[in-house]
């Protein structure tokens, strides 16, 4: 049995970066069985370890990289939840498009189901939005239409080893893990990052990774209703990764009314490409438009397009309320070039 495993399974000290290097050398081999990959997911996703074991995971996944970027992409943002809270249709996703119509420059991440019917990858096939295959074709897509959904690339290669060596099993039933550790996994050039965590997220440790940042700022939304989104009838909090933490207090950006029923996904996968859109065109009801744009808006303060928050919530409902919105999720459906800039357009902050 590999250390790292025994010292999951035994809990007495943190795994440290050179057992986690030699983890990933002995998989890379194939002198791994399924048996001992199975224990291992199954152990990080039934009792997830502390920040002292994640930080070194992390690490060593990281220095096995290929080369990305070396300069971050100016004023971008991210866009990823950690899923498992209470069930909601695509509002991450929603409010990417939403933000991008008001001219936040947007990358997506983010996966598969696991724990929801739909994920934003299952989504975003349904509506033909293709995701982008490597940074270039990210960063091209990016300056076409001002949003670009990145693919599995930007994702450790390790994890689709693992995948495969525990074939037929599924990933999904270690998806609530997966999912939490997710947002850190993804490794894009952005300027900013903002991570909805769901209640059934480990907080304390993701803040704790989220401190060791550099070079991006990273916000991490909670609330007190559990959801990994901001919702304008809960109290929320943003916990920055320097430290601070902003406040938003029920009804303070958005009216109070509403609950989980208004932002109830679609009933059946095949019908969840023509709800989105009705979201995206204002049409699926105020609260879930309020919440969609409150959470663009998000985007818009993380990424320094502006700094202020009521009139970045008033520029997504006017980016929803004229179509633009919608307009543009159908550029990108239809792969059509982004229309010319307007003279006119103020950029906040």
């Amino acid at each position: 049995m590999h250390d790292a495993l025994t010292g999951l399974l035994e809990r007495r000290a943190p795994v440290g970066l050179d057992t986690w290097r030699s983890f990933w050398d002995q998989l890379g081999a194939g002198g791994l069985d399924r048996a001992q990959a199975l224990a291992l997911l199954a152990s990080l996703a039934t009792a997830p370890p502390g920040h002292e074991t994640l930080r070194p995971l992390l690490d060593s996944l990281a220095e096995r990289r290929p080369a990305r970027p070396a300069d971050r992409w100016p004023g971008t943002v991210n866009v990823v939840g950690t899923g498992g809270g209470p069930k909601t249709f695509n509002i991450s996703t929603a409010s990417a498009f939403v933000a991008a119509a008001t001219g936040v420059r947007v990358v997506k991440t983010g996966s598969r189901a696991y724990t929801s019917s739909l994920g934003s990858v299952d989504l975003l096939e349904r509506l033909g939005v293709r995701l982008t295959s490597s940074y270039d074709q990210t960063a091209d897509t990016l300056d076409r239409y001002g949003i670009a959904f990145a693919g599995p690339f930007v994702y450790p290669a390790q994890l689709t080893r693992l995948a495969r060596t525990i074939a037929p099993t599924s990933m999904k039933p270690f998806g609530r893990f997966l999912n939490a550790l997710g947002p850190f996994l993804a490794d894009l050039p952005v300027t900013a990052q903002v991570t909805g965590v769901s209640a059934n997220a480990p907080l304390a440790d993701l803040r704790v990774l989220a401190g060791t940042e550099t070079g991006r700022t990273l916000w991490l939304t909670t609330n007190d209703r559990g959801a990994d989104e901001l919702l304008g009838f809960a109290d929320n909090t943003i916990h920055i990764h320097d430290g601070r933490e902003l406040h938003l207090p029920v009804g303070e950006l958005v009216p109070p009314y509403g609950g989980f029923d208004d932002l109830a996904p679609a009933p059946d996968p095949a019908s969840a490409p023509a709800h989105f859109l009705s979201v995206l065109a204002g049409t699926a009801g105020e609260v879930a438009t309020r919440t969609v744009c409150l959470n663009a808006a998000a985007l818009s303060v993380a990424s320094g397009h502006t700094t202020d928050w009521t009139q970045a919530v008033a520029d997504a409902l006017e980016a929803v309320r004229s179509g633009a919105a919608r307009a543009l999720a159908e550029r990108v459906r239809a792969g059509a070039p982004r229309p010319p800039a307007r003279t006119e357009a103020v950029t906040h902050g």
